[in-house]
């Protein structure tokens, strides 16, 4: 389980996140949603290690996680970002090999085992990208590429993955490409997700649960359908929209009404 306490985090120009607590636990499939400037990155970041917390406690299976090395980490979280930037021509199999560092004692450079390459082989196939395994990653379509870079997060055999926007700049087949893998990783393998999206139709559609933010406060968590009230869409979002129900699944549908924006907030 990840455990996050009371936790606070700033930037020069104030406080980003406000005393949030949360939990994350094998089999959860949650998503973050809130407007720009919600804290929803700076979260994902503190849930990693990736920032230290100005105050409040991020604990990975029991353990405060600044305590934990960074490689013992990586071996149990695993973190996609919006943007990964492959300055080299690395194949896609050689990206994947990456996600192997954190189980190799000698780092990446070191003879990859017969362990390892089973890994690598497994994260293909898992993210459909094995037919792409010999081309390099920045010749791939945006859909590709992300799956690949899902590839190497899966190759470190994560307890949990934490996804940053997953679906950005993907057309509708290719978002749900990646969230269906999402579901099927999570349901197979009971790794625990978290992801911030944007999309709020998406978030309702695909995730169990959901955590709304707004100030870089908590401002509402649990089922879709509990979250996403007509109220309280407007009021955080600042938008006049319309809450229906999706035609087949019957989660919380969000209709924009056009030419009905509300004053922006003084």
């Amino acid at each position: 389980m990840i455990e996050a306490h009371d936790l606070t985090y700033s930037y020069y120009n104030g406080l980003v996140i406000r005393g949030i607590s949360l939990t994350l636990a094998a089999g959860d499939f949650t998503a973050v949603i809130g407007p720009n400037g919600s804290g929803k990155t700076t979260l994902l970041r503190l849930l990693s290690g990736a920032l230290p917390p100005k105050t409040g406690t991020v604990l990975l299976d029991g353990l405060p996680l600044r305590s934990v090395s960074r490689r013992i980490v990586a071996r149990h979280v695993a973190v996609v970002p919006q943007e990964v930037s492959v300055p080299f021509p690395f194949t896609v199999r050689e990206l994947v090999e990456m996600g192997r560092t954190p189980h190799l004692s000698g780092g990446l450079w070191r003879s990859i085992r017969l362990a390892d390459r089973n890994a690598v082989d497994e994260a293909l196939e898992a993210t459909a990208t094995a037919a792409l395994a010999s081309r390099p990653v920045n010749e791939l379509s945006g859909g590709e590429r992300q799956r690949a870079i899902m590839a190497m997060a899966l190759a470190q055999h994560p307890d949990y993955l934490l996804l940053d926007e997953p679906t950005t700049h993907l057309d509708i087949q290719h978002q749900a490409e990646v969230l269906d893998l999402l579901a099927r990783l999570n349901r197979e393998r009971r790794i625990a997700v978290l992801a911030t999206m944007h999309d709020l139709n998406l978030a309702a559609l695909y995730f169990d649960r959901l955590i709304m933010l707004d100030q870089g406060r908590i401002v509402s968590s649990g089922e879709p359908s509990e979250v996403l009230s007509e109220d309280r869409v407007r009021q955080v979002f600042h938008a006049s929209v319309r809450v229906e129900h999706h035609p087949t699944t019957g989660v919380p549908h969000i209709v924009i009404q056009p030419g009905q924006a509300p004053e922006p907030p003084q």
